[in-house]
């Protein structure tokens, strides 16, 4: 390991690949080979499909910046910069519909990325070139597209689109343009049938060279940053179809020459709807991260910025704390983050950053992790904003649903809260007004991962499981991702029992017991002695409440055993030489039953939870233990009943 502090070399890498490659860990030995770098490379896969920050640009990147190590191939990647998306958007032929005109611009990338390609290639590996690359490297010349001109996708863009809606220069090919103009019934059929003919000169090429992938490797030509590209507009999802036509039809047309991959945001490509999309599936390869997957990330990027030396014990046992708040720290770390290794990145940096720059300590404690999840989940919720502000702009005006409250909710509690801010969503999004209903709502709150959905004893969240939101599913968790930024820390919104046990000889035990010395239960004893009966009931009645979801039934036996523990702190025979007014603390403890079984049957559970029992048998006991000390409602005496 280097020298000084390990915890100051420490460093998970850059958020983003294309940083990552040049100043970060990627290209070091922080790149951990996945399903989707596998079905890259294999290529039996050409659409690589993830959620934003799920590494798609990292697999990309280590692609073309291997060295040859993975494919010997020729690279070329594509990323659309606005300038080139907007004359991609544009591009329109008479006669065709948008997606299939875009579709032909596409092709035209291809195409040219293809020739360019051969010319050099053949230039570099071949001793000979045969006549089909020489046309190609003459219809690359005279149509402005040689191999070296410098110019940008955007002006080749522009450049090809007019090509297209005019004529190209297929001279090289044998092809009279003014042939064409003359044949062609409309713009968009003389397009298609000019851009056959490069295509065909590119395939012929291809095969007169003997390049079919066998004796050397196919050219590998990959697109990314779709995304920068892209809005929730028609002309932006026909932009992104017509890429999906290109290349199927490239594939099929150069066959095991040229291997496409298209790196495709999930939302985009799922919010696309077009007749050939059945048959995209089996090139689908959707990025998914498990937790053992991030350990063995955060593992190898460990190791990357310190030294291969550093075992998994020294990084979850050393360097950062075994535990945080009573859960083993990766868990914890892990299950607060969306599954993608940019956010794990970003926590797991941050919890470095809290420790060593800011308290200057040579390993990271408790607190700092606890610090940086703060911070991280505050990260998190602006971030989710930002990624669906497109395709969701209302994102960030449904978090005020769930602020200051548990992180477990019920459709019937989501629906009073829905129903009263219904009317400004609707007239701040009237363009949304059909998705911003109840279900429409919890739909997109799933589907971006905010909200997961309690099926069984399980919570899922949307990747999970690919089952939508069913209409009889009533409960929904927070992730844990946003808790702490929405303050959201508990199941449920349960007022905090608050000790009444502050008077100094009963925290220290100096109290003196009284002179009488008999061994016989006195009255205080006595009403402390229901008091604890009371609790085990209540406890015992949640036990029962198997329907109750986990979370809630822990914060609420989490309140009743801090009474019991309250309760165990009085002295017995010596309540009052300690100072307790036992009928009081009795009263109080009553009210505060009181305050929690109206919180319960507030909350919105509803009664298949099993939630309105518990509530009921909380009141039940208030009532019994205000009896018992004589209190407004009923008499002091055990003849009460119960």
């Amino acid at each position: 390991m280097a020298d000084g502090p390990v915890l100051a070399q420490l460093h998970f890498g850059r958020e983003d690949a294309e940083r990552d490659v040049t100043d970060g860990l990627l290209l070091r030995g922080g790149f951990l080979p996945n399903a989707a770098y596998r079905g890259a490379l294999s290529g039996r896969k050409m659409l690589i499909i993830g959620r934003k920050g799920s590494g798609k640009s990292a697999v990309c990147m280590q692609l073309m910046a291997d060295g040859g190590r993975t494919h010997h191939g020729g690279k070329v990647l594509v990323t659309p910069d606005e300038a080139a998306g907007e004359e991609i958007r544009r591009f329109e032929l008479q006669g065709l519909p948008g997606d299939s005109a875009k579709a032909l611009i596409w092709r035209y990338v291809f195409a040219v990325h293809a020739a360019r390609h051969l010319v050099t290639h053949a230039k570099d590996a071949h001793a000979k070139r045969p006549d089909s690359v020489k046309s190609l490297g003459r219809f690359l010349k005279q149509n402005g597209e040689a191999p070296g001109s410098g110019s940008r996708l955007v002006e080749r863009l522009a450049q090809g689109a007019r090509a297209l809606q005019t004529s190209l220069s297929l001279e090289a090919f044998g092809v009279k343009a003014s042939m064409d103009l003359a044949q062609s019934p409309s713009e968009g059929a003389r397009a298609a049938r000019q851009l056959e003919v490069v295509e065909q000169g590119v395939a012929r090429a291809f095969t007169d060279l003997g390049c079919d992938g066998a004796v050397h490797p196919p050219l590998l030509l990959m697109v990314d940053q779709l995304e920068q590209v892209w809005s929730a507009e028609p002309d932006s999802n026909a932009m992104v179809i017509g890429l999906l036509l290109a290349a199927k039809h490239a594939a099929s047309l150069y066959g095991r020459s040229v291997r496409f991959l298209l790196f495709l945001r999930a939302d985009i490509y799922d919010s696309l709807s077009f007749g050939e999309g059945d048959k995209f599936h089996g090139d689908e390869l959707r990025i998914a991260w498990t937790e053992q997957a991030l350990r063995d990330l955060a593992l190898t990027r460990a190791r990357a910025s310190v030294g291969e030396e550093l075992t998994e014990e020294q990084l979850w046992k050393e360097l950062f704390p075994q535990t945080v708040a009573g859960e083993e720290t990766a868990s914890y770390l892990f299950r607060r983050c969306l599954p993608r290794p940019r956010d794990a990145i970003q926590f797991l940096n941050a919890c470095q950053e809290k420790a060593w720059l800011e308290h200057e300590r040579d390993r990271i404690t408790e607190a700092d992790v606890e610090q940086a999840g703060r911070q991280f989940s505050e990260w998190k919720l602006k971030d989710l904003t930002s990624e669906y502000l497109v395709a969701h702009p209302f994102l960030r005006n449904l978090f005020p649903l769930f602020q200051n409250s548990g992180y477990v909710v019920t459709r019937a509690a989501l629906t009073r809260r829905f129903e009263a801010a219904a009317e400004t969503l609707h007239h701040d999004f009237p363009a949304y007004a059909d998705t911003l209903t109840l279900s429409g709502v919890i739909d997109v709150l799933y589907g971006v991962g905010f909200l997961g959905v309690r099926r069984g004893n399980d919570v899922v969240f949307a990747g999970d499981d690919a089952l939508p939101v069913q209409p009889h599913e009533t409960e929904f968790h927070v992730h844990p991702c946003f808790r702490a930024a929405l303050g959201a820390g508990s199941a449920f919104d349960l007022r905090r029992f608050e000790p009444q046990l502050v008077d100094p000889r009963v925290s220290s035990g100096n109290y003196s017991p009284g002179a009488a010395g008999s061994s016989s239960l006195n009255r205080d004893d006595r009403l402390l002695m229901q008091l604890t009966r009371s609790c085990h009931s209540i406890l015992s009645q949640v036990e029962r409440a198997v329907a109750l979801t986990r979370d809630v039934r822990d914060e609420i036996t989490l309140q009743f055993n801090r009474v019991l523990d309250d309760v165990s702190r009085i002295p017995p025979g010596a309540a009052a030489s300690a100072g307790v007014d036992v009928d009081d603390y009795l009263l109080t403890t009553a009210h505060y039953f009181t305050g929690l079984s109206t919180q319960l049957l507030a909350g919105g559970l509803d009664e298949t939870s099993g939630v309105g029992p518990v509530a009921h048998r909380i009141e039940e006991e208030a009532r019994r233990l205000r009896r018992q000390a004589g209190g407004s409602y009923g008499s002091s005496g055990d003849s009460a009943g119960a």
